[in-house]
C-alpha cells in the first residue's frame, strides 16, 4: 500500500472540510441561495483555494451528494443482511433513516430544474456509480417486497424508488419540525405510516 504523503493528507482534510460545508450549507440554504464566497469563509479559505479543489459551484454540490449517497451505502451495510428483517423493513428502516439525516440539517437541497446542476450531475462519474449502488440496493427490496406482498405489485418499482428518494427531501419534515408540535420521533413515525401505509383509514 502506497503511503500518503503529508502534503496528500492536508489536501485530503481540506477537500473534507469543504464537503461538509457545502453539506451544511446546502441543507441549511440550498443551492441557488448559497454561494462559493460563503463556502470558502465558512472553510477559511481564500476561494482561488477552494476552486482549486472544486472547479465551480456544481461541482461542490456532487461532491456533497456524492458523501451523502456513500453515508446511504454504510447505512445500508448495517442492515440486516441475513435475512432476519424483511424487504419491507429494510426499506423502512432506509426511509427513516432519510429523514433523520434531513432533520439533523445534514442533507443537502438541490433544486430539481437546473440545467447546468443537472448536466454536471449527471457527467460527474462517481455520483452516477454511488446513485446507482443506492438504487440498485433499494430495487432489490423493493421487488422482493412487491414479491411478498408487502408492498402493492401493480406499481412500477422505479415509482416506489422515487417514492422512497422523495422522502429525503420533503419539506414537511421542516414545516412539522419548525411548528414545535411533535418531536422528531414522532414526525419520522408519522411519515413513515403515511409512506407505507397510505392515508385510507385503517380497519
Amino acid at each position: 500500500m502506497a503511503k500518503v504523503s503529508f502534503r496528500e493528507q492536508v489536501l485530503k482534510v481540506r477537500e473534507d472540510a469543504i464537503v461538509a460545508s457545502v453539506n451544511r450549507l446546502l441543507a441549511e440554504k440550498g443551492f441557488e441561495s448559497m454561494t462559493v464566497d460563503e463556502v470558502a469563509a465558512d472553510v477559511g479559505i481564500a476561494k482561488a483555494s477552494l476552486y482549486k479543489h472544486f472547479p465551480s459551484k456544481e461541482v461542490l454540490a456532487a461532491a456533497a451528494m456524492v458523501k451523502v449517497l456513500e453515508r446511504a451505502l454504510a447505512f445500508f451495510d448495517t442492515l440486516p443482511a441475513d435475512g432476519s428483517a424483511s424487504p419491507v423493513g429494510q426499506l423502512k428502516a432506509v426511509a427513516r433513516w432519510t429523514m433523520e439525516v434531513q432533520l439533523a440539517g445534514e442533507m443537502p437541497s438541490l433544486p430539481a430544474q437546473n440545467s447546468l446542476l443537472r448536466t454536471t450531475l449527471m457527467s460527474h462519474k462517481v455520483y452516477i456509480d454511488r446513485l446507482m449502488e443506492v438504487s440498485d440496493r433499494l430495487g432489490e427490496w423493493i421487488t422482493a417486497a412487491q414479491a411478498a406482498g408487502e408492498l402493492d405489485a401493480t406499481l412500477p418499482p422505479e415509482i416506489v424508488l422515487y417514492t422512497l428518494f422523495a422522502r429525503a427531501c420533503d419539506p414537511v419534515l421542516g414545516l412539522l419540525k419548525a411548528g414545535g408540535q411533535y418531536t422528531d420521533a414522532q414526525i419520522i413515525d408519522m411519515l413513515t405510516r403515511t409512506c407505507f401505509d397510505g392515508l385510507a383509514a385503517r380497519g
